[in-house]
């Protein structure tokens, strides 16, 4: 084949679904545009049944579009043999995998099956790209260990693994954070940036870890029902309103100005004020017991924050009580404001 190097994913128009049985049709999206570039990390991110997973296998040449094309450096998927795809595609599902019964090094060289002779036989280049795919993502010491003793996370860890042994020039995975404790969730997503940006491959996830997409992914693409796709920077679809848009629900909401999903209060206001990374975690634990943080205003109930340890309630008459744990304080706080309060504390007990 040609040097394949620098692949892009593209489609124009295209529709992705199902072929029942009858010669009925289950469509899922309609008329989707959207190119992933080599030399970054994509995320495509959705809520339940937007169709993530089924445009991920349709771009892998699993399921067949109902119209239009996806090409892979610019030649339609069901133009490419089986054994091409192999060498130009490597993917990562999410579910289970039977190969319980095989060693972890052994799943690992599965993915230099494109390169090996008829026998299956590793050479030396082979061997080296198994160790340091085993080594990139932390499961070099479970190397003969069999899948079947691995837990979730270190499974998904193996499976990733064999991916980057297969050195594919595109590489799609879909949910691949999905059994990872939250470290090894920071870690994978940037193993995959850097994978994409170091070796200019065309790196493709699906996720629901907003968070960490938005951290490590140079372009979203962004999947709802009935609506076009959303592409760009995350910070493009910030500022733009688009993350927003796409995701808040009966209260609960994208803030754009830290990142995060939340949820709306409409319960009475608290200002606060002080020491940044203090107020913001006050704040959290004032919104979690159902009221509003504010900026400051006058003749309100206020919190005034120093350290973790050092923070004053301040009532409207002036007066102030001096608290050290901020979630005794929020608790609290519920009592300054009857409507509210549902197990009638006081501020007794809150001092020193």
């Amino acid at each position: 084949m040609e040097n394949i190097a620098g692949l892009c994913i593209s489609a124009s128009g295209l529709n992705i679904g199902y072929r029942l049985p009858g010669g009925r049709i289950k469509p899922v999206h309609e008329g989707m545009d959207f190119e992933v570039s080599p030399g970054g990390l994509t995320c495509l991110l959705g809520l339940n049944g937007a169709g993530k997973s089924t445009l991920i296998k349709t771009m892998c040449g699993i399921i067949p579009p109902l119209a239009g094309e996806v090409l892979i450096g610019g030649r339609p998927v069901r133009d490419y043999s089986h054994r091409e795809l192999s060498m130009v595609l490597g993917t990562v599902f999410t579910g289970g995998t039977n190969v319980g019964g095989m060693s972890v090094y052994d799943l690992v060289s599965l993915g230099r099956h494109p390169f090996t002779d008829f026998f299956g036989r590793l050479g030396l280049r082979d061997r080296q790209a198994v160790a340091d795919a085993m080594e990139a993502v932390g499961i070099a010491a479970k190397a003969g260990c069999y899948v079947s003793d691995l837990s979730d996370g270190e499974r998904q860890k193996a499976m990733i693994a064999k991916l980057l042994a297969q050195e594919c020039p595109v590489m799609v995975l879909d949910e691949p954070t999905a059994f990872l404790d939250a470290l090894s969730r920071i870690e994978t997503m940037r193993l995959l940036r850097k994978t994409a940006v170091e070796s200019g491959k065309t790196v493709l996830l699906s996720t629901h870890d907003l968070d960490n997409a938005i951290s490590f992914a140079d372009t979203l693409i962004i999947i709802a029902k009935g609506r076009a796709l959303a592409c760009g920077a995350p910070e493009d679809l910030i500022l733009s309103g688009a993350v927003a848009d796409y995701f808040n629900r009966d209260g609960i909401t994208f803030d754009s100005t830290t990142g995060k999903m939340g949820y709306s209060v409409s319960a009475g206001e608290v200002g606060i004020s002080g020491e940044p990374s203090v107020t913001r975690w006050v704040s959290n634990a004032i919104m979690r017991n159902g009221l509003t943080p504010v900026a400051p205003r006058e003749g309100m109930i206020r919190v005034e924050c120093r350290s973790g340890n050092d923070i004053d309630i301040v009532l409207r008459d002036g007066s102030r009580v001096n608290c050290s744990l901020i979630g005794t304080v929020a608790r609290s706080m519920r009592s300054l404001f009857p409507e509210e309060a549902r197990d009638g504390k006081s501020l007794r007990g809150l001092q020193g």
